[in-house]
């Protein structure tokens, strides 16, 4: 039976910003905006600041030695919808966004009893925030890396806020949202709750 609009949704937002907590961060207000805006939708979840825990590198699902990524991927895979953020430095992702994918590479080996990746069925999409390096090209790098492990994309998938060339402005800095901003990341919690809820409804065929 295919999911209506009330169906219940969680999501997780995974912040890849270097500083952990309680050092302000404009990823983390991004992903706080981001996660208010899905609330509209109906849905539910936490926010996650990645610095703040012990991370290993990898590309296992336990690295074990005090690893804490399997309570992070445990709450990922809860998830309906996941949302990376993460700050643009010399125009990539952080490092931190690097190591979620690369320990998100682990789910390329793991499997439902119908073949199908445990990650099918979920929904990501991203929140990037830096000063006049190019969104569009961090957007693509971790939208195929997300796709390649499972996830599904929807229209739009994206929001983001980049400052003016040659200047210090961080995007926590602004008196308030700026408008363009405001509605992608309107459209992103729209789009991404909508097709949340036919994906629920509808999973993808066996493997």
């Amino acid at each position: 039976m295919e999911a209506n609009e009330t169906t219940s949704l969680s999501a997780v937002a995974l912040v890849c910003t270097l500083s952990p907590s309680p050092a302000p961060s404009s990823s983390q207000l991004l992903a706080e905006q981001t996660m208010r805006a899905l609330a509209e939708h109906g849905v539910t979840g936490k926010v996650i600041r990645v610095a703040d825990h012990d991370v290993k590198p990898g590309v296992e699902v336990d690295m074990g030695d005090g690893d804490a990524w399997p309570d992070i991927r445990d709450t990922v895979l809860a998830s309906d919808i996941l949302i990376l953020s993460t700050p643009i430095w010399l125009g990539h992702p952080s490092s931190i966004a690097q190591r979620v994918l690369e320990r998100l590479d682990a789910e390329l080996g793991e499997s439902d009893d119908e073949g199908r990746m445990l990650t099918y069925g979920k929904v990501a999409g991203v929140c990037v925030v830096g000063n006049e390096d190019g969104a569009h090209k961090v957007g693509a790098d971790l939208f195929q890396g997300l796709n390649d492990i499972g996830f599904t994309l929807p229209a739009n998938a994206i929001t983001y806020w980049v400052g003016e060339a040659m200047q210090g402005t961080d995007y926590q800095d602004l008196d308030k949202v700026p408008k363009k901003t405001a509605a992608t990341t309107a459209t992103l919690a729209a789009n991404a709750s909508h097709l949340a809820r036919r994906l629920k409804g509808a999973q993808y065929p066996p493997s």
